[in-house]
């Protein structure tokens, strides 16, 4: 077999790999003609990203929102839609469970204060339910205005993030603002509702909101390959209008798409809010939800992959941060430049399989 072939087999064969090598080439490149040495920049890179405990767990921490953002671009993109208003969602549905626990915390003080497993519990199932429902109705209406009334769900979403974030930027100024500190933040959440950090990854808010990430890749994944309503959702995805014609309602599926696009979009933010932070406070996000559409394309909108291709962009942030302080030529802003490789390279291998089938 020639080389043209086995690099063209290679190709076909590991899409996601591909893009990644390629990412990493071209980003690496440029801090070679910055004057750095390239495999000097790498090895930074990876010690700040899994060097330690502590820098492994900081990787988690930014890991964990990446997933479920992934997962939402990754539920709408296999229903054929593109969500690219996951950061409104996020910010929704962070200021919904941080209301939520304020306004419990008052009504309820004894049990909000207590740190012990029950009143716990409680309070994440209660926080996650609000982020989940407020994240869910933003990409309800979403979806409603796509399905129902042709309004392309890009520009409505685009739209909503707006107006996401002008609400929750004056719930935390005028309603929830904290009398302690001149920054824009709420006021602290009580014990019940900070989840605990894990041991063993020394100090590193690494929490139960972990955990959940990976249980929904699993739960989506049961969803799309082990249902009728996976069935439905990836056949409105594939071919709308076989799907219309074999009796499916691809308006509805589109609506239920964005609906738990949103709803996980709406928990990505928890583990900030409720882990390190314990508050919420205005531009907390480091663009999850737009990273999250790069999640979502290198993993190909499979629910599994989304975990690891969280964890490389997880990975892609936490080790550039050391690049500030190690070198001399190039900075943090090296991993924004092999982000959009990635993107770039994995982008066109969907597109070029959308032309192609």
């Amino acid at each position: 077999m020639s080389r043209g072939l086995l690099l063209k087999s290679f190709i076909f064969r590991w899409p996601w790999l591909t893009a990644i090598l390629t990412g990493f080439f071209f980003g690496l490149s440029a801090a070679a003609l910055a004057g750095e040495n390239p495999f000097h920049v790498m090895s930074i890179m990876l010690l700040a990203a899994v060097g330690t405990p502590y820098d492994l767990g900081m990787t988690l921490v930014y890991t964990t929102p990446l997933i479920f953002s992934g997962l939402s671009v990754a539920v709408a993109y296999r229903a054929g839609l593109f969500n690219i208003g996951a950061e409104g969602q996020l910010v929704l549905g962070g200021m919904a469970a941080t209301a939520l626990a304020l306004r419990f915390g008052a009504q309820f003080p004894q049990l909000a204060s207590s740190s012990s497993f029950a009143p716990m519990a409680l309070g994440m199932m209660l926080c996650g339910l609000a982020a989940a429902f407020i994240g869910g109705l933003a990409g309800l209406i979403t979806g409603y205005l796509r399905a129902r009334r042709g309004s392309h769900e890009v520009v409505t979403s685009i739209m909503l993030n707006f107006l996401a974030t002008a609400i929750t930027s004056w719930l935390v100024l005028e309603k929830f603002h904290s009398v302690d500190t001149q920054n824009p933040e709420t006021r602290p959440v009580a014990a019940a509702f900070k989840a605990v950090a894990f041991g063993g990854f020394d100090g590193a808010p690494v929490t139960i909101w972990f955990v959940a990430g990976i249980l929904s890749a699993l739960i989506v994944a049961i969803v799309f390959d082990r249902t009728l309503l996976g069935f439905h959702l990836r056949a409105t995805g594939e071919n709308s209008v076989a799907a219309t014609f074999s009796g499916i309602d691809t308006g509805r599926q589109m609506m239920i798409a964005m609906a738990l696009a949103g709803a996980l979009a709406g928990l990505a933010g928890l583990g900030d809010i409720l882990g390190g932070a314990g508050r919420y406070r205005i531009g907390f996000s480091s663009d999850y939800g737009f990273t999250g559409i790069a999640v979502a394309l290198l993993a190909g909108g499979r629910p599994l992959a989304v975990i690891a291709s969280a964890f490389l962009f997880g990975a892609l942030h936490k080790g550039a941060l050391d690049l500030d302080f190690e070198t001399d030529h190039v900075t943090r802003d090296l991993a924004m430049i092999i982000q959009g490789c990635v993107i770039l390279f994995a982008s066109a291998r969907w597109f070029h399989r959308k032309k192609s089938s």
